[in-house]
């Protein structure tokens, strides 16, 4: 799902204070008739009752809150549900497995070759945006050279305790990310160079200005397509480089805000890690997530180690298959031969 161009309250409580004056030791005044009515207040509410009147406005007030930011419209709703029944469905069929080594998907240096090839080699979508057939286009080796920072944009339907849950994921796959690939890779508040979107389906279809701002000169044919989102691609990802340089410098992933907790962390998972440099998918890659077919939801150990491969110091951006295919062989084997 990885497409890449070159072209580049506080509340203030006041109290009264009430003081007296002692008189001394002279005669009292004489009373002074009041023509007015002697109007005894009445007692006023007890500290319960106000305890009690200041919580339901509070509860008032937090309801008002709460429907105002998880406000969707029919259509995000809807999507809502159906990402809940295909998370369901998929696991049902035993897909979306969280295992990072399985035992009955055993990988060799031979294999480990031919996947790199195969997806970081290859592109999934050409020039344009159309989808290239035959595994993909063939590439370059194309990789980070800046520090990749991480900045994720919510839209207002994310409530806070969305939002604290995706920094923490998100900052402790990138840590994963620095380790497969020792390359420098964090999480940032502002400044990124890789931008997550979280977006409910009604705040993607108005993402456009924002998004130019995010990435300054993003093609006006790639924000259409995140609006635009089949219903079908549960996130994507969109990497470029300056002019034609196999380097990248800024990337921006798109993630569904209607996604269940599993697809959720899928998305993080193949987005990101795709954004990295694995541009392709192959149905041949096990046990891989850049594999269409959903068997794998996270990370695993082969595809860390191609993540390792892609950042070894041997290989540079720019590389072909011919350049490349030696030394890939070559670190695969020292790779599996060092964990066995």
């Amino acid at each position: 799902m990885t497409a890449r161009w070159s072209r580049a309250g506080r509340l203030l409580f006041l109290l009264g204070l009430l003081a007296t004056a002692a008189c001394g030791n002279r005669e009292p005044l004489p009373p002074v008739a009041d023509p007015r009515p002697v109007v005894r207040p009445e007692p006023g509410p007890s500290q319960e009752a106000l305890r009690k009147a200041r919580a339901e406005r509070n509860r008032a007030a937090n309801a008002v809150a709460a429907e105002a930011l998880v406000k969707a419209s029919a259509a995000s709703t809807a999507q809502r549900d159906f990402y809940d029944r295909a998370e369901r469905s998929l696991r049902a069929q035993g897909r979306l497995r969280r295992d990072r080594v399985p035992l009955d998907a055993p990988i060799d240096p031979e294999t480990l070759t031919r996947d790199f090839i195969a997806i970081a080699l290859r592109d999934e979508y050409g020039q344009g945006g159309m989808q290239a057939g035959g595994g993909g286009a063939p590439a370059p080796l194309r990789r980070w050279q800046d520090p990749v920072r991480f900045q994720i944009e919510f839209g207002t339907t994310s409530d806070v305790a969305t939002r604290r849950a995706y920094r923490v994921e998100v900052g402790q796959f990138a840590a994963r990310l620095a380790e497969a690939t020792g390359h420098s890779v964090s999480l940032t508040d502002s400044g990124g160079n890789f931008i997550v979107m979280v977006l409910s389906d009604d705040e993607r279809r108005a993402i456009g200005p924002r998004l130019a701002q995010l990435v300054p000169g993003i093609p006006p044919q790639d924000i259409a397509v995140m609006q635009d989102l089949d219903a079908d691609n549960f996130c994507t990802v969109f990497a470029y480089s300056r002019g034609a340089a196999p380097v990248y410098s800024n990337a921006v992933a798109l993630i569904r805000a209607e996604l269940p907790p599993l697809l959720q962390s899928s998305c993080i998972h193949e987005e990101l890690a795709q954004g990295m440099g694995l541009a392709n998918d192959s149905p041949d890659a096990r046990p891989s997530i850049f594999n269409d077919d959903e068997e794998f939801a996270l990370l695993t150990r082969h595809d860390e180690l191609l993540l390792k491969i892609l950042y070894d110091p041997r290989l540079r951006p720019g590389m072909t298959r011919a350049e490349a295919e030696p030394i890939v062989r070559r670190i695969a084997a020292e790779l599996l031969a060092q964990s066995l």
